[in-house]
């Protein structure tokens, strides 16, 4: 794949599996009785916050970082991200021995900033607008020589996304429905990707906050909408919907569903307390839209892509 915004085949989401595999956990699937009594269907839960960097992420950057000719691999990455990109670009080229820059705005939590330096990065703050990200990214990667790694619009990284739901299918058998979130798009398309053109009955569907509901209007309307609003609880989502992930959306996802801000807490809460393990607001969006009904879901058997767990105990939504 020389050309980074062409969509990718199941071939090389396969090859991205093989490239990851000595350094990605396979991560569990898990279910609760009352987590199914409360959506009136068998929910299987894939724990990509058990995930190194504690998300999905890791799979998409370590896959495109490794794939980088060692001509450009030893000039570094770089990237903009307040999150879990961060993080994981930062462990990737960590593990293959270059260096990483990360842009980062002045805002962000302080807990991603520790361990993306931890993880051996260069952290360059600017001011917490998308045009102070990209114009300093510009200039870092002006005088480093760095590559760019996105956070989503580019195959590599929707492949390495992709991944997670080969493995997904491999550990359930016979699932109606899988899910995930939609910010950039990067795992939905990913994962539209793998579903489609291995397993084509199984429907895929991408949850996302009303509060940020541009990937919905885009399906919707056929081409790409503007982001109107992002002031969601659910942070890993407030970005724009990619071209590329619009792309391989469009063609082989089967329905994007909205859910609210109450539904989204909610959610989240109960499979912390019913469960016991941390997800992020993110992860809670596909599993607030089963629990609303927001489709058809009664009897069926659904897998929930839960996409990390980096939360910020002193600021959890339900204490506010």
């Amino acid at each position: 794949m020389t050309d980074l915004y062409s969509i990718p085949t199941l071939d090389d989401i396969k090859k991205a599996q093989k490239i990851i595999e000595p350094f990605a956990h396979i991560t569990p699937v898990l279910k609760s009785r009352k987590v199914n009594e409360r959506g009136g269907c068998e929910i299987f839960l894939k724990c990509e916050n058990f995930q190194k960097v504690g998300a999905f992420k890791f799979r998409g950057a370590c896959n495109a970082i490794f794939t980088l000719p060692e001509e450009e691999a030893v000039k570094g990455v770089a990237t903009h991200s307040s999150g879990n990109h961060a993080q994981a670009v930062a462990l990737s080229a960590k593990l293959r021995g270059v260096p990483a820059y990360v842009v980062m705005p002045e805002n962000a939590p302080k807990v991603k900033v520790k361990a993306v330096k931890d993880y051996g990065a260069e952290v360059t703050f600017c001011a917490s607008t998308l045009e102070a990200r990209e114009s300093t990214l510009k200039e870092v990667v002006n005088r480093t020589g760095a590559t760019f790694i996105h956070p989503y619009n580019d195959n590599r990284i929707v492949c390495g996304q992709g991944t997670a739901a080969l493995e997904f299918m491999d550990q359930v058998e016979d699932l109606d429905i899988i899910m995930t979130p939609v910010g950039g798009g990067g795992l939905l398309s990913g994962t539209a990707l793998s579903v489609k053109h291995t397993q084509p009955d199984i429907r895929v569907i991408g949850a996302e906050p009303s509060l940020a509901d541009d990937a919905f209007r885009s399906f919707k309307e056929g081409k790409l909408m503007p982001v109107y609003n992002t002031d969601t609880i659910a942070d890993g989502l407030r970005t724009s919907l990619g071209d590329l992930p619009f792309r391989i959306i469009k063609k082989y996802a089967d329905d994007i569903v909205t859910v609210s801000e109450e539904s989204i807490i909610e959610a989240m809460r109960f499979i912390w307390e019913r469960m016991k393990i941390i997800i992020e607001p993110s992860c809670a969006v596909p599993v607030a839209a089963v629990f609303e009904k927001k489709l058809d879901v009664q009897g069926k058997k659904i897998g929930i892509i839960i996409t990390g767990g980096n939360v910020d105990l002193d600021d959890l939504p339900w204490m506010k």
